[in-house]
């Protein structure tokens, strides 16, 4: 049997206006975990739609264990062995863990009905393959991402699949639950299943990957050994320039205070976080998954019921109750959600920049499609925003496109404030870049920032202070000088 058991050759892939494939060919060896990375809007996620059958290539072919295929459809990709395992989990959380591994095939007896013991031993059996202790009656709902996650390959493995795709795995998970999944993923190498691994991760690229391919506009650069690429090198392939400083130097002198929080509680989540924001200054929020990082942000800005404390904003009390509270004192949330809580994706980009303050667009209550025009092409300039133009479907841009529209909307509203909840989550290290560098000159230009994220480095980089949490509690504040991910993590902890 042949060491190679997926080719791609010559595929290229049309959109009106847009060549998202351009004469794609690479090899993936079988038993390899094979990563694929590249800017936003490289090309990876019109590959993967093309190898799992959600799209037909424009031309070219694949070889599967050596034999060219058609893959019109995903059913025609689950029967070859290819599977994927999404970013956004394709589970039922009202069903049990066996229900959604065998969803839509579910064991049956010679009666033609259910055998939940069959069913049950089975789940069991591709539980115990992966080496994990999951209950196959426990509903999907109770799980965690990590947990779900599992479901999903042991779904994969129902299939017999022979190569599995995983698209941005780890982009919700802590340190720990990632640790579990390069668990799973070395169990399935050994077994020979192969893996290809999308990520924006690039230190997991290097910590455990067997080849990496990269992607830029549309075209594969290379591909090569892992082991034989420094992390340099694989950006420079990803954005084809120079990036220049990663992190830029913070503003050293700072204004007043241009926000204080006292007091702040919230049930169990928050408990008595008093701290302050300055002009001038990007404030640091860090701590573990549950930590009460995103809470503190919904209840600075009004976003949830039930919070108690005082905000200031440049020594006058706020009096927030909602977030149209927020916006009037010129407080801004960049949510952690960008999709679900940041913008509207079927309106355009115009329309999304101008949400959070209409009269910037409007006489008499009545849209002036000019004014909307040339307000959305001064943030498209400002921030960068990579669009043919203003009317696109927000939902077409790139992640780090659409961070970028989220910040527009809330620099439209005037914000003094700015409090941006992950902001380079799901976003490529050229987008990272542009984001770090809107938010060092927005700090610049006055604005105090408030900026939750669970990259340490990320932080360390950008903040002047950081300010860490754990089980809702404030245990810690960090000055510049006394920075250090050993110092962060303690603090989380205790």
């Amino acid at each position: 049997m042949s060491d190679i058991i997926l080719s791609v050759r010559g595929i290229t892939k049309l959109f009106p206006g847009v060549t998202a494939l351009d004469d794609v060919s690479f090899d993936i060896v079988r038993g390899h975990i094979h990563a694929v990375v590249g800017e936003n809007g490289a090309g990876k996620s019109t590959l993967i739609k093309i190898l799992s059958g959600v799209y037909a290539q424009t031309s070219g072919t694949f070889l599967f264990n050596g034999k060219e295929v058609v893959v019109n459809r995903p059913l025609d990709a689950q029967r070859l062995g290819i599977s994927v395992v999404h970013q956004e989990l394709k589970l039922v959380d009202s069903l049990s863990v066996m229900e959604n591994i065998f969803l839509g095939r579910p064991r049956c007896n010679k009666a033609g009905l259910v055998d939940w013991k069959q069913m049950r031993i089975q789940a069991r059996e591709l539980l115990n393959r992966l080496k994990v202790t999951l209950d196959p009656e426990q509903p999907v709902s109770t799980l965690s991402v990590a947990q779900k996650q599992i479901v999903e390959i042991c779904k994969a493995l129902s299939y017999d699949s022979e190569v599995i795709i995983m698209d941005e795995p780890s982009a919700t998970l802590t340190e720990k639950e990632l640790d579990i999944l390069f668990g799973i993923l070395h169990t399935l190498r050994q077994e020979g299943i192969t893996i290809i691994y999308i990520s924006h991760r690039l230190e997991e690229i290097f910590r455990f990957t067997d080849m990496v391919s990269v992607f830029r506009d549309g075209k594969h650069i290379k591909t090569l050994p892992t082991g034989e690429v420094k992390m340099n090198e694989l950006i420079h392939m990803m954005v084809g320039r120079e990036l220049g400083q990663e992190f830029p130097e913070p503003v050293e002198k700072l204004g007043e205070y241009a926000l204080e929080a006292r007091n702040i509680n919230r049930g169990n989540l928050l408990k008595d976080i008093s701290l302050s924001l300055r002009e001038g200054e990007i404030l640091g929020i860090a701590g573990l998954v549950g930590s009460g990082r995103t809470e503190l942000a919904r209840a600075i800005f009004g976003a949830d019921k039930g919070v108690t404390g005082e905000v200031y904003i440049k020594g006058v009390k706020a009096g927030i109750n909602k977030v149209s509270d927020a916006i009037r004192v010129r407080i801004a949330l960049v949510p952690e959600d960008r999709k679900r809580d940041g913008l509207v994706l079927g309106m355009p980009v115009s329309h999304n920049i101008s949400l959070a303050n209409m009269g910037s667009v409007t006489k008499n209550r009545m849209l002036n499609p000019k004014k909307e025009f040339e307000l959305a092409w001064k943030y498209i300039d400002l921030l960068r925003i990579i669009t043919p133009d203003e009317s696109r479907q927000t939902l077409n841009l790139s992640g780090g496109n659409q961070q970028k529209v989220v910040l527009a909307k809330w620099l439209n509203s005037d914000a003094s404030v700015l409090i941006v909840d992950e902001p380079t989550r799901g976003i490529d290290v050229g987008a990272k870049a542009e984001i770090y560098r809107i938010l060092r000159e927005l700090a610049g230009q006055g604005k105090a920032i408030m900026m939750i994220s669970s990259e340490m480095p990320e932080l360390i980089g950008i903040c002047n202070r950081i300010v860490v949490m754990h089980d809702g509690r404030i245990t810690g504040e960090l000055q510049r000088s006394e920075f250090s991910q050993e110092r962060i993590m303690e603090l989380a902890i205790s």
